[in-house]
């Protein structure tokens, strides 16, 4: 009976070792993002870039060996859905998760992964203050507000306006951005005519453009998001006030142009990091060849490239360390880490910040098209 016991501790003993070792014969990464809701174009160009690259990797050997895969959950655009989608991942033996798309959504997770030891890289969150929490295992390779805000400003100074109305949607980002907007025009002088939040998600939006122009405003700077950006537009347009509107980084989506209809849509100028089909490195190039061949097309926006930027971060980090420990790839990636991502060089701060400038200035031409001004 004794030896029958032994046997079976020995058998047992054994077994649990292999499944510790088959539980690391694979690399799992999360991806968060929004494959529903308003932002659904956003998360499933992010799924098909992700997993796309994945696909590559893994066609080339993998990380040291091993297979890489991706485990998905859709956060719905939406802090609640995404609170209960980064729970799921977490407790699916990810060593990190990339996403998402959204500076409220993404701050309605980092908590859960920090607790969790999970390392985070967010692609579309640019809120300042996700960073200056002091979470060791959050990054982001999108820039952040106060980046977008200087330039926001210096762009409405060189065009010539002085009377600015700004309007956001009182979300992290939109409201960050707004904040840090007021501030560096009026340092310059400029006078802000209009100040104030609409509601996401309205289908009419003809009272709060009245109140703007009643206000008098030469420019407005809207720092919400593409689906209220183009309906904004339409209906401007069939307002026929004609006043310019330039739009934060969260317009850049070619749904815009689907939703406010390219005469309404024309002469919107808006922030962002290159769009796709501007992006110059060798690695971009590539990469959009194979995401053509597959899908017959470019990705909608930068975001989704940004999350395909947090794939190669993490892959690297974890060749270049040998490791899948969180604080190992905390450290490198704090210290160490410097890759020619898809949009360009890629290093980050103490803080998790993503090092260097992005932004440029585009307008949309009457075809719809996004054109980078010089």
């Amino acid at each position: 009976m004794k030896m029958r016991i032994k046997m079976l501790v020995l058998s047992l003993s054994i077994f649990l070792l292999l499944g510790a070792g088959n539980a690391w014969s694979e690399i799992r990464i999360g991806l968060m993002c929004p494959l529903t809701g308003s932002w659904a174009s956003e998360g499933q160009d992010m799924r098909d870039i992700v997993q796309l690259l994945a696909e590559d990797l893994n066609a080339a050997g993998g990380i040291n060996g091993q297979q890489v895969r991706i485990l998905v959950e859709d956060d719905g655009g939406d802090p609640r859905t995404a609170v209960s989608a980064a729970n799921r991942l977490a407790t699916r033996d990810v060593i990190a998760v990339i996403g998402t798309y959204g500076s409220s959504i993404t701050e309605a997770t980092q908590n859960i992964y920090d607790d969790f030891g999970i390392i985070q890289v967010a692609n579309g969150a640019t809120s300042i203050r996700l960073t200056q929490k002091g979470l060791q295992y959050f990054f982001r390779t999108s820039p952040r507000d106060d980046e977008q805000g200087r330039v926001a400003a210096e762009t409405i100074s060189s065009m010539g306006f002085n009377n600015v109305a700004i309007l956001h949607d009182s979300t992290s980002y939109a409201r960050g951005l707004a904040d840090e907007t007021r501030g560096l025009l009026e340092q310059e002088n400029k006078e802000i005519v209009f100040f104030d939040a609409l509601t996401p998600g309205e289908r009419d939006y003809s009272a709060i453009l009245s109140r703007l122009r009643n206000a008098g405003p030469e420019v407005v700077l809207f720092t919400g998001y593409f689906p209220e950006a183009g309906l904004l537009l339409r209906q401007k347009a069939e307002m026929n006030w004609d006043v310019p509107f330039i739009g934060g980084d969260a317009t850049n989506n070619p749904d815009l142009v689907a939703i406010a209809g390219r005469s309404a849509a024309e002469g919107f100028y808006f922030l962002s990091p290159p769009v796709p089909q501007d992006l110059e490195t060798p690695q971009a190039v590539n990469f959009l060849t194979s995401f053509n061949n597959k899908y017959d097309s470019n990705p909608g926006s930068i975001w989704a490239v940004l999350a395909g930027d947090a794939f190669l971060v993490l892959a690297e980090a974890i060749k270049a360390t040998g490791s899948v420990d969180k604080d190992e790839l905390a450290g490198f990636m704090h210290n160490d880490l410097e890759i020619e991502g898809l949009t360009g060089t890629i290093a980050f701060d103490q803080h998790g910040d993503r090092v260097g400038e992005l932004y440029r200035l585009y307008k949309v031409d009457g075809e719809g098209n996004f054109i980078m001004q010089e």
